[in-house]
């Protein structure tokens, strides 16, 4: 089967496009970092993704399944969320018009057309532009992703190796479920070859308070640290502080009030099954010792 992905050699789409590789399908790349090294030894063809209707539809040609992960974390330029919502719908346009069969769309829990976050809204918009599309489809709901490539579990340790305390939005009493993203993978691929429409949460077994996830980072890693609850505004300018240090965004408004709004947390059963703390028992000599940085990894 030949098969296309968004972001093969990026994070989540890494993995899905590994696991579809293991099944001898053929897989195509839609990427916008296209000189970026291959971890696939130049078994995964790479066409830009560049938001050109005619020109992705070109790319997509033959193709039988697409799978979606594409979507910014927060505005940069001119990569606003409002434009990745213009842009999923082209993608979308495009795979119609390009005969592709199914559509696999890697969402958010709990997104939401009338949400004031611009993070919820724009996934509920994609979810709607993906359901109205004519095609068959399955829509993944992960929260918090983990891995060797994450950004917040690994910054969260990060910070808890160099500062002396680690400051928590509010008390840290809301709630998480995070997602091993190899977990999320497989439970995508699994999607894929079923023929009926499907709207999935995928989380993993855990449900931990902020809180409580901070702590056994930090009791993992052999850095335990005293959590300080602090109001969520001196978070985020501490947060500027430091993202003026490393050259980054390390937390942005609308993520705090995801996390303390409880939007990262499933009331459906978990799909995944690694846990976080046997990922970082096995990881916590590295889990983090270099910054992870969204700017970084996705605009520079």
């Amino acid at each position: 089967m030949k098969i296309a992905v968004t972001g093969s050699y990026s994070y989540s789409g890494k993995y899905i496009t590994r696991r579809l590789l293991a099944q001898g399908n053929e897989v195509i790349t839609l990427t916008g970092h296209p000189n970026r090294p291959d971890p696939f030894g130049d078994k995964v063809k790479a066409f830009p993704l560049d938001f050109d209707e005619a020109s992705l539809g070109r790319s997509l040609a033959g193709v039988e399944t697409l799978y979606n992960t594409y979507w910014v974390r927060f505005d940069h330029g001119v990569n606003t969320q409002a434009r990745a919502v213009e842009n999923t719908q082209t993608l979308v346009n495009a795979a119609i018009e390009a005969g592709v069969r199914r559509i696999v769309h890697i969402s958010i829990t709990n997104p939401s057309a009338d949400s004031p976050l611009p993070y919820f809204h724009g996934k509920a918009l994609n979810e709607q532009a993906v359901r109205a599309s004519g095609l068959s489809y399955a829509i993944l709901r992960p929260t918090v992703l983990f891995g060797a490539e994450d950004i917040l579990i690994n910054n969260i340790a990060w910070l808890l190796r160099r500062f002396p305390a680690f400051a928590l939005p509010g008390d840290g009493s809301y709630r998480l479920q995070p997602i091993f993203v190899d977990d999320l993978a497989e439970l995508a691929v699994e999607a894929g070859s079923v023929n009926k429409n499907l709207l999935w949460d995928a989380v993993g077994p855990d449900i931990f308070s902020f809180k409580e996830m901070t702590r056994l980072i930090g009791k993992t890693i052999g850095y335990p640290k005293p959590l300080v609850a602090v109001p969520a505004s001196l978070a985020l300018t501490a947060s500027k502080i430091i993202s003026a240090w490393v050259g980054d965004v390390v937390l942005t408004q609308d993520e705090v009030d995801g996390l303390m709004a409880g939007l990262l947390v499933s009331s459906e059963p978990a799909r995944a099954k690694t846990r976080l703390a046997d990922w970082l028992e096995a990881n916590k000599a590295s889990v983090g010792k270099q910054y992870a940085s969204e700017l970084a990894r996705h605009y520079q």
